[in-house]
């Protein structure tokens, strides 16, 4: 059961309309996420501060900003962001199968997708830190320095995202992802 409620555009604090009705257009609907963050202006204009600021300035295309957001998702247990994300992978041209092996960290389709799933993964897992191995891996597969350091603030928006749902407990909307198996 959520913790705190989730606004329509119309029900959310006086701060939070622009912004819910903003990200609600952009997505096609209102999600539950976002109509949890609402509850508090502060939260959802980070959010979308953040989400803006890779919009605008991120270089990744759909399907590595997916995979490293289903790494992510899955390091954190997130069961709303994998779902999510899921959807948007396959919307990106992943398949079901690839979104799996990418949670499950068994990318074996694409080196270059392993490589940087593997460094957010990592930083999810250790607070920030990545190993040489991991890091160098991703540097021999084609990612250069400025990716690997946006790479971090692709897992920042998802830690953000990733922690919210867990702190309030927001209700699945979506299509639940696939489980990922042992």
């Amino acid at each position: 059961m959520p913790r705190i409620p989730a606004h329509t555009i119309d029900s959310a604090p006086e701060g939070s309309r622009a912004t819910l009705a903003e990200i609600s257009k952009r997505m096609g609907k209102t999600l539950n996420i976002h109509a949890g963050m609402a509850h508090s202006p502060v939260v959802l204009a980070t959010y979308a501060a953040m989400s803006a600021a890779l919009r605008q300035h991120g270089t990744f295309d759909a399907r590595t900003r997916e995979a490293v957001a289903l790494a992510v998702g899955n390091e954190n247990e997130c069961h709303y962001c994998q779902s999510a994300h899921t959807v948007s992978a396959k919307a990106a041209g992943l398949t079901e199968e690839q979104t799996i092996a990418i949670r499950a960290g068994r990318v074996d389709f694409d080196d270059k997708l392993a490589s940087i799933a593997e460094v957010a993964r990592q930083i999810a897992a250790a607070t920030g830190a990545v190993s040489d191995e991991a890091w160098s891996a991703a540097l021999a597969a084609g990612w250069s320095e400025e990716d690997l350091a946006e790479t971090f603030a692709h897992v920042a928006v998802n830690l953000y995202t990733n922690y919210f749902n867990h702190f309030a407990g927001t209700e699945l909307d979506l299509p639940a992802a696939p489980p990922v198996s042992a």
